[in-house]
């Protein structure tokens, strides 16, 4: 009796596992069942039902101009139950708020995502983004431009959005040297940007030969909103580097030119700095020879007052020799008159003998 009692009891609890496995499969099975049996009695509206739930995101903003201190609310409907992710992007790109809500039972919501603080480099004004993301719709989205201004009578008026490119570019430059030219990009004063190729798709340079070479994939970004590019110029002449910047459907151009020289300032400074090392140098040896001068000329005056010297002594000594010569010929001229009257004498007493 006892042993049958037993056989009872695991027969039950036997007969209970299956039916909880039954259950179970049919559990599973129901999503599988319930699609194949949709498909059977009406595929047109079974993609008409899924198309709607996808896209059901009514997204709204209560305002489209806001001013510091008031409230930005977002409201809409979309799925029951379901979480939505809210983000504020502010004029340069970046999240300055990020929010997630759940809608209620019937789908609808409505948030305050934000109290406008007073402006600062956080929150300055321009034209802000409001995004709101599903999380069970294959992350469908909605987004709202939205001005952040300095007025408090808020009406509405069209959202623009403005880009400024500005473009620094060398003034000259040298052949077959690389340099670098640099761009930023700004909205409503804030450096937006950060992909070069995507902001910069279009940008290019003009070449003196009257061709012109893309240079979007060649920029790298410096930091948001700064990009740059090393450019090695092959052609003499002026080089216009033409910048287009592209962003949520604006457009914005920026141009630079740069004098390619067959050499650049800097090897003419070089060049001018030996020049001016050689004038030193010159310099400083016409220096030395001024002194030899300076020095050749005091020995000419003492050559000069020598000469001088020696003149008055041989001006002195000629004189002597004419004061001793009128004195010899004082002297000699007695004699040589004597000498003579002897001579006379003595023709005359030849005479008188051969007489």
């Amino acid at each position: 009796m006892q042993q049958s009692t037993i056989r009872l009891i695991h027969n039950e609890t036997v007969l209970v596992g299956v039916a909880l496995a039954v259950l179970l499969l049919l559990f599973a099975a129901e999503p599988i069942l319930t699609e194949s049996f949709a498909q059977e009695t009406g595929g047109n509206n079974a993609d008409a039902g899924h198309s709607e739930t996808d896209e059901q995101l009514d997204f709204n903003t209560n305002n489209k101009v806001y001013a510091p201190a008031h409230k930005l609310q977002v409201y809409g409907k979309a799925l029951p139950d379901e979480n939505l992710i809210v983000r504020l992007f502010a004029p340069d790109g970046s999240i300055a708020k990020f929010d997630q809500i759940t809608t209620g039972h019937d789908g609808t919501y409505n948030y305050d995502l934000l109290i406008w603080p007073e402006p600062s480099t956080s929150f300055a004004y321009g034209t802000y983004t409001v995004e709101a993301i599903s999380t069970a719709q294959n992350g469908i989205s909605r987004i709202i431009d939205v001005r952040f201004a300095s007025t408090t009578e808020l009406r509405d008026v069209p959202i623009e959005r403005s880009v400024n490119t500005l473009v620094f570019a060398p003034e000259t430059a040298a052949i077959n040297q690389t340099f670098r030219v640099f761009v930023q990009t700004t909205s409503d004063g804030l450096l937006i940007g950060n992909e070069p190729s995507i902001m910069l798709q279009s940008t290019h340079v003009h070449l003196p030969s009257g061709t012109y070479v893309p240079l979007a994939d060649s920029f790298e970004a410096l930091h948001q909103g700064l990009f740059f590019v090393d450019y090695m110029p092959t052609e003499e002449g002026t080089h216009v580097f033409h910048v287009v910047a592209f962003n949520h459907g604006t457009t914005s151009h920026g141009s630079s030119a740069t004098n390619v020289l067959s050499q650049d300032l800097g090897g003419i400074s070089e060049q001018i700095i030996k020049l001016n090392s050689v004038l030193d140098e010159t310099s400083n040896e016409l220096d030395v020879l001024k002194s030899e001068i300076e020095g050749f000329d005091a020995t000419l005056d003492t050559a000069s007052a020598k000469i001088d010297d020696s003149t008055e002594t041989i001006t002195t000594s000629v004189a002597f020799i004419r004061e001793a010569s009128s004195q010899l010929n004082a002297l000699l001229f007695p004699i040589i008159a004597s000498i003579g009257i002897i001579v006379a004498l003595q023709i005359a007493i030849i005479a008188r003998r051969h007489s």
